[in-house]
């Protein structure tokens, strides 16, 4: 008999990568379930008169060397052929450690010699700083003398003291984000520089937010670490490789955005003789008592198809997964899924001739600072943070010479005030902060568009996210069913943990186990596999 399909719903960075795995592993029919028409997920790039919006940021940077040479097997690394010393394509610009580690960016291939090729990626300097009182900052903060001086003597003897207070006296147990922060911070320096970026985000106090968030976010960053990084770098050596991904300094990156990775990706998969359906939303997960024997999704014309799975590969958001499941899971746990909670993310996407003047402009024509990201720090503005895409690629911008293209993220609830905004509102609103800030000036405006991405963020908060375990084991019951990425398992992954995630997933399919904790083990905690982990 002909062996079922694997099915895979969502064609995502998890996904794409478990259809991509399973055909190199020889399963000979895989199936990609997408609802929506755009390739990527959260990961997509979405284009607009010719400018194009990265969602959120993508780095593409891993700890693990397997993510870092599957990006390079599908777009090789592309640099001019002759760079300038100091430039981000010289690895020996900032010394032996400093070239060691861009040299593991670049891997064992050599980089393509066309630095004009469309299909490659590009070696990016990493630079986020945070805005706060008309003053950028490092971020992470750097303990330095030029942020001692911009911040003030006193205030920076009242964040060592309160740090003193807080190394001296933990709070044990660690619950909440807020005792996290705390503890690796001191609370005056989390009040100034943590809360108010941290809620922004979340739509809640810290305190009200579980602290495995910053167990899988923040990791094991510490004053310690920043200090030690700081320290490299002012005494004129290179900064050691980066073990926390807020230290990189070098990250590599899509020449047309992060969406390029995955439709690159998408086509392969389908000339190697893959199913990849767009617009295919899965309305039903059929199961008889622990096995799912098949999926029903319904197709463009509005009926419903009925699919039989040896597997199924998740990436759906798990309350759509629970609702979908035939018959449905106990009263008690399907509450659990209907319980958890998101937050929802809005960009709005701002063509400008140019920024205001600033200290910092590296562009006398546009005025562009130089950074990747900008946390919006001030009170009384609701951005919580800026992206600069003439930063990330200059093949983001139809010009990007002579306009700065921005996308200024907000972080909301759907439905909720800000969410329901018109986009012309939110353009106002935007415009409006930007001048606030003394970034921008709204006459200075060419183009605008407004981006919503639901449920961006799996959220650590709410009376149903204390029970998850029982969710997470009743789903793990269906032996065939398996759950990844950030979605799929509610979790706050990057997209290479998605992809690490999904590749445990395959690896057990193959060899037909059920076990599913190495699944489970990606980015679970400070200690999680994300250190060096070899491509064999």
């Amino acid at each position: 008999l002909p062996m079922k399909p694997v099915i895979i719903i969502g064609a995502g960075p998890a996904g794409l990568t478990a259809a991509i795995e399973l055909q190199r592993a020889g399963w000979p029919q895989v199936t990609v379930l997408e609802a929506s028409a755009e390739i990527g997920g959260l990961s997509r790039t979405v284009e607009h008169r010719g400018h194009r919006i990265d969602i959120g940021g993508h780095r593409f940077f891993s700890k693990s060397d397997w993510v870092m040479d599957w990006w390079r097997e599908q777009l090789p690394v592309a640099w001019p052929a002759a760079p300038r010393p100091g430039d981000a394509a010289d690895p020996g610009a900032a010394g032996a450690e400093a070239g060691a580690a861009l040299q593991r960016l670049l891997g064992r291939q050599a980089p393509a010699a066309d630095a004009s090729a469309r299909d490659v990626m590009l070696l990016r300097r990493r630079l986020s700083r945070i805005h706060f009182g008309g003053q950028f900052f490092d971020y992470p903060l750097t303990p330095d003398l030029t942020t001692a001086r911009a911040l003030g003597w006193a205030r920076c003897a009242r964040f060592g003291a309160s740090y003193a207070a807080a190394a001296l006296r933990p709070i044990r147990p660690e619950r909440s984000l807020e005792d996290f922060f705390i503890n690796r911070f001191g609370r005056a320096l989390y009040r100034q520089f943590f809360q108010s970026y941290t809620e922004k985000v979340w739509g809640v106090p810290c305190h009200q937010i579980s602290a495995a968030w910053g167990a899988q976010r923040v990791k094991s960053l510490s004053v310690t670490q920043m200090l030690l990084h700081g320290a490299r770098r002012a005494l004129g050596g290179p900064a050691p490789a980066a073990r926390q991904t807020s230290l990189i300094e070098h990250f590599l990156y899509p020449r047309l955005g992060p969406g390029q990775m995955w439709t690159t990706v998408a086509e392969r998969f389908q000339r190697a003789g893959g199913q990849l359906r767009l617009q295919a939303p899965v309305v039903a997960l059929h199961r008889e008592d622990t096995t799912l024997q098949a999926v029903s999704v319904r197709r463009p014309d509005g009926s419903t198809e009925r699919l039989e799975a040896a597997h199924v590969i998740s990436t759906m958001p798990l309350q759509q997964l629970s609702a979908a499941l035939r018959p449905a899971l106990p009263q008690p746990v399907a509450q659990i899924a209907a319980g958890l909670q998101y937050r929802d993310f809005i960009t709005v996407g701002v063509l400008l001739r140019r920024l205001r003047p600033t200290a910092a402009a590296i562009n006398a024509r546009t005025r562009i600072v130089p950074d990747n990201w900008i946390y919006i720090q001030d009170a009384g503005v609701q951005v919580g943070r800026l992206q600069i895409f003439n930063n990330w690629s200059p093949d983001l911008v139809a010009d990007p010479t002579g306009t700065v293209w921005l996308g200024l993220e907000f972080f909301a609830q759907e439905g909720d005030a800000l969410w329901s905004r018109s986009d012309a509102s939110l353009t106002e609103l935007a415009l409006r902060e930007l001048s606030q800030l003394g970034l921008a000036d709204p006459a200075d405006l060419l183009d605008t568009t407004v981006i919503r991405a639901p449920k961006a963020y799996p959220a650590y908060f709410g009376d149903a996210w204390p029970r998850f375990d029982a969710l997470r084991e009743a789903l793990d019951g269906l032996h065939n069913l398996w759950l990844v990425g950030r979605n799929g398992m509610h979790r706050y992954n990057n997209q290479d943990h998605s992809m690490l995630s999904a590749r445990h997933a395959v690896q057990a399919i193959v060899a037909g186990r059920r076990d599913k904790q190495a699944v489970w083990s990606v980015n679970i905690d400070d200690s999680y596999h994300e250190e060096t982990e070899s491509a064999g």
